[in-house]
This record gives structure tokens, C-alpha cells and sequence, in this order.
């Protein structure tokens, strides 16, 4: 006897925005809406984990009483159709810590970690997303195949809402925008 696979009806219609915010943490873990539609994310590897929150803890630490930066939660893009995105790192305004759901206005920065399964995803996609709703600064970290990250940094044009290329850094980020923050990467 085989078992067949059948996907749940809550993947063959969108979400709005009132029934996510209605879902528990729990429900929302692991997933992002792009669209109105849910996406499923896989668990991100140990090295992902500790590049983001190496960085995180660096960028935290640089970025004054004014801002915080987190990792794992809700960027809410949009809310028609929904789309909610779940950045590795989120540079935010730090009077806005009980805010929910965290919106572009709130954010100065957002970090992505590439994986393997997301390199379209994090190098193309979430670019585009993330310029058009007005984040200042993008970083993509890379995992090369020698084990020493590259962290690809872009700052905003916002008369055309499209990233410009910006420094990139081999293992030690050491970067003056958008404030002085001193990284080392190779030390995983």
C-alpha cells in the first residue's frame, strides 16, 4: 500500500494579511508569504546560522542606541497581495521594537545569507523586493567553496528604487555604511 502525497488546502489559496496576523508564532516559523501565497523554507544549516548571527552580533553592537538588529522575523513587504518576508539579519529603528508587523519605513538594512536552494531567491528576488519597498541597504552574504564568506553590499537608488553595487568584502567586512562596523567572518 503506498501513501499518496496530498499538499494542505492552505497551499492552493492565498493568505490576506488579517488571516496571517491571526496565526500564532508557531505558524508562522519557517515560512514566508510571497504574494498571498505561502512558501515553505527549509532549516538553514549550522554554518548559515552562526554567519547570521556572528554578523547580526556585529552590526548590533556598531549600530548605536538608535537601531537593533535582529535576526528571524516578519518583514511585512506588502499587504496586497500579501507578501512577508523572513530576512537572516533585519536592521530596524530601535523605538520600534514592539511594532508588529516590522514594515520597510522601520528598516535601514536587510541581510540575506545565500544557501544552497535560495541562490535565486536571495541574489535576484528579494533584491528586487527589498529596493522597491525603499530598505536603504542590502548585504548578500555568500558561503564560497573555499569557507571564507563574501559579503556583497549595495546601498539604494531611490529615484529608480534599484540597488548600486557597493564594496564587497572577503571574509572581513570592515564597512563605513550605513555606519562603521567591523565583521570577521573566517572565525566560524
Amino acid at each position: 500500500m503506498t501513501a499518496e502525497m496530498v499538499a494542505p488546502a492552505w497551499m492552493h489559496a492565498q493568505v490576506s494579511a488579517e488571516q496571517y496576523d491571526a496565526w500564532s508564532e508557531e505558524q508562522c516559523a519557517g515560512i514566508e508569504i510571497v504574494d498571498g501565497m505561502v512558501v515553505v523554507s527549509p532549516s538553514a544549516s549550522k554554518r548559515h546560522n552562526r554567519l547570521a548571527r556572528v554578523l547580526a552580533n556585529a552590526l548590533d553592537a556598531a549600530a548605536g542606541p538608535d537601531w537593533n538588529a535582529d535576526t528571524d522575523f516578519d518583514l511585512r513587504l506588502q499587504d496586497v497581495p500579501l507578501t512577508n518576508r523572513r530576512p537572516d539579519i533585519v536592521v530596524y529603528r530601535a523605538d520600534t521594537i514592539d511594532i508588529t508587523p516590522t514594515r520597510p519605513e522601520h528598516v535601514l538594512m536587510v541581510v540575506e545569507v545565500v544557501s544552497p536552494g535560495s541562490e535565486t531567491t536571495d541574489r535576484i528576488v528579494k533584491t528586487d523586493q527589498y529596493a522597491k519597498a525603499g530598505i536603504p541597504f542590502y548585504w548578500r552574504v555568500e558561503q564560497a567553496a573555499t569557507g571564507v564568506p563574501l559579503v556583497y553590499t549595495y546601498l539604494l537608488d531611490p529615484a529608480r528604487r534599484c540597488y548600486r553595487d557597493g564594496e564587497v568584502y572577503t571574509g572581513t567586512v570592515e564597512a563605513v555604511a550605513p555606519f562603521p562596523v567591523v565583521a570577521d567572518l573566517r572565525v566560524l
